[in-house]
């Protein structure tokens, strides 16, 4: 049968001092890490939508030079249909190019700032992860 003696007040206390060594050990640092993280990939995340905006801004605009080029060329159609549909092929063709070089440099400006957070994020997951496992054992980690 159990007894309530003294040394179930002195377990409830280990307990608790435990509990609050492993939440300024383990835990708050694994939040903090967590939360650092999650804060840069809704900047990124961010990012990713202005990008995707500026991108449907480009293609609304590219649309209307294209459209405006049309009606151009329409209208000099007798006297110059040839030329109308050569201007307007070459505008395309640059507003098309300057669109996809734009959406190219932001693709890749993105990937470099998701692979330099990546790179350090792994960083610190490692000397976090050492000393988490230094403090853990008790002793240095060669």
């Amino acid at each position: 049968m159990l007894s309530i003696d003294s040394s179930v007040f002195i377990q409830i206390v280990n307990f608790l001092i435990l509990l609050f060594l492993l939440n300024i050990i383990l835990y708050r640092p694994i939040r903090k890490v967590l939360s650092q993280r999650n804060r840069e990939m809704n900047v990124l995340a961010h990012g990713a939508a202005d990008l995707e905006a500026k991108g449907l801004e480009y293609s609304r605009s590219l649309e209307e030079n294209l459209a405006s080029a049309r009606k151009l060329g329409f209208r000099e159609r007798e006297g110059l249909r040839g030329e109308g549909l050569e201007m307007e092929k070459k505008m395309y063709q640059e507003a098309t190019a300057s669109a996809g070089s734009k959406m190219e440099e932001a693709r890749k400006r993105m990937e470099m700032r998701a692979g330099e957070i990546r790179t350090t994020l792994e960083k610190e997951i490692g000397i976090f992860s050492q000393e988490l496992a230094e403090k853990i054992l008790g002793r240095r980690l060669q």
